[in-house]
Parts: C-alpha cells; structure tokens; sequence
C-alpha cells in the first residue's frame, strides 16, 4: 500500500491566487432559478451540512471533500491474479469547470496485491481517516494568497 498526504496538496491549492479565489466558488455563486441544480453546494443536502455544522460552513475557504475508490485488476483475463485499488479524494469547493479535472483529484491511496481488498478497506483506508479528522478536529493553518 503506498500513502500519499493530502495536507500538503490542499495547502498548494491556497498557494495560487486563482486557484485560491476559487476555493470559495461554492459560497459566492449565485444562481437565478431556485429549483436548479448546478452545483452540489445548491443541493438540500448540502445546505443542510451547513446548518448542522456552522462554525465549518462559518469560514468560506474550509475544503469540502469527496472520496471515491476503485478496482481494477490490470491484467484481465491472462490468469495472473493481481488488483490495483486507487482511492482519491476530489474537491468539492471549486466550480464545476474544475472541480472534475485531473489536477484537482488527489490519488491519496494505491492498493496493489493479489487480492482484492474488499473486506479490509477500512484498515488501508486508516491513514487517510486519521489525516481527515486531525484537518476535522484540529485544521491546518495555511496562507491564502487571494486575501493575503
């Protein structure tokens, strides 16, 4: 298993001052038709985080995460039993032109072996939990170049 951090990566995002002005999109777009979704900051869901957790949704350049993992075995059908389990991690603060490139999805986590992890992805997976709720419980100060 090979463990890459995410603290370093999303201080870097703060680091560029477009790319740090956009790490507030979520909070200051506007959109003219109540019922539209362009965005998961304008879903239901989204709005109700933002009341449950105040003092997070309080402080605009707070990053917002997704976390998704997939498998894949990169030899097929050749008979050669090995799988590839990447887990990575995209921002949900940027608008939707960025939010979905490649330079915005950090690869946190390569599981490879002979086996599928499907049983014990939790323990693979502790690092980066452990990460997240240190940035949770405790955060990073960082410099953010647009507000200076």
């Amino acid at each position: 298993m090979y463990y890459f951090p995410l603290t370093p990566r999303l201080q870097r995002l703060y680091a560029y001052e477009v790319t740090a002005k956009n790490m507030r999109w979520h909070v200051e777009h506007q959109i003219d038709e109540v019922d539209l979704m362009c965005h998961p900051s304008d879903s239901l869901v989204w709005k109700h985080f933002d009341q449950g957790h105040s003092t997070f949704s309080y402080e605009t350049r707070n990053v917002r995460l997704g976390l998704c993992t997939d498998g894949f075995q990169p030899f097929g059908q050749s008979g050669q039993q090995y799988s590839l389990w990447l887990v990575i991690v995209t921002l949900y603060n940027l608008p939707p032109s960025m939010c979905m490139k490649d330079e915005f999805m950090f690869l946190t986590i390569i599981v490879s072996g002979p086996r599928n992890p499907k049983y014990n992805i939790d323990v693979l997976l502790q690092q980066l939990i452990v990460e997240l709720i240190y940035l949770w419980d405790v955060g990073e100060v960082t410099y953010d170049l647009s507000t200076k």
